[in-house]
């Protein structure tokens, strides 16, 4: 049995995992993000009240850099207090338990290859979509963070005016129609012609997004999460076109490419540091 925590700038979750069965979760929004001691009151909090005697270690995912070696994460998304902080370190003298810390999407990945959707396959990308863009690699069956624990950072790759976070994610929205992607999420669903044209303008640059990926890795397959994946209908299609051009279509005729099914999955990433 694992304990699993998904950090992030907003709320906590923590499970007990056996496998990949989610036994116990409970989850928290995190309170005073600009005063380090208290956070991390809230997480040891959360920690203790999911675990029990049969729990062998803990896994976490952190929106950050991280050094794995040492679990110390370094500036950490939405959370101003969380500068330099040496998470396994203290989890592990709290709670008597080896920790392995790493990043969120890093573990989304990992948990859509041992668990998810493309389990079996040797070499995978993950895309997270939401307030911004992640990435993580898996490549010979193995998680690959590079040196730093920045591989994967597709989103902040310079594109047209600014680079290709500001266009697949959340903040293309913002950016470009003055309105959040839940609004235009809505007024697509409705029916409205702008807002459906919005999302065919996003699949357009997200089709460009995964042929940098494509140049860059050739995976097997590419995992699409986050929670802008909820309006996928709204543009699947312009994404398809988008890479019709590419340099190499017999490698595109190849990929594939998943929607991410489970909202667990990231939570079995974590618990899977452990394995």
């Amino acid at each position: 049995m694992v304990l699993a925590v998904d950090l992030g700038g907003t709320n906590i979750r923590a499970a007990r995992i056996d496998n990949s069965l989610v036994v116990v979760q409970k989850y928290t929004t995190l309170q005073d993000k600009d005063v380090l001691e208290k956070t991390l009151v809230q997480i040891i909090a959360l920690i203790e009240s999911v675990l029990d005697a049969t729990v062998k270690g803990i896994g976490i995912g952190v929106p950050s850099v991280v050094d794995v070696e040492t679990g110390t994460v370094y500036d950490v998304t939405n959370i101003p207090s969380w500068k330099k902080v040496e998470l396994k370190e203290i989890l592990e003298a709290r709670f008597g338990l080896p920790v392995r810390v790493n990043n969120d999407v890093n573990c989304f990945i990992l948990g859509e290859h041992r668990h998810g959707v493309a389990k079996g396959f040797k070499s995978v990308v993950g895309l997270t979509m939401g307030t911004g863009l992640g990435g993580g690699i898996i490549i010979n069956n193995e998680l690959y963070a590079g040196i730093n624990c920045g591989a994967g950072e597709f989103g902040l790759v310079p594109y047209l005016d600014e680079n290709i976070e500001a266009y697949c994610s959340g903040g293309f929205f913002n950016k470009h129609y003055s309105k959040t992607a839940l609004d235009a999420f809505n007024q697509a669903a409705a029916g409205d012609h702008a807002a459906l044209d919005s999302w065919k303008e996003f699949g357009f640059h997200l089709g460009n997004a995964i042929k940098t990926v494509v140049y860059t890795y050739d995976p097997e397959a590419i995992v699409l999460g986050g929670s802008l994946v909820k309006a996928c209908h709204f543009f699947v299609d312009s994404m398809t076109r988008s890479r019709l051009d590419f340099a190499f279509p017999e490698s595109m005729k190849k990929l594939k490419i998943f929607i991410s099914q489970d909202s667990n999955i990231a939570l079995l990433g974590a618990a899977s540091l452990l394995s």
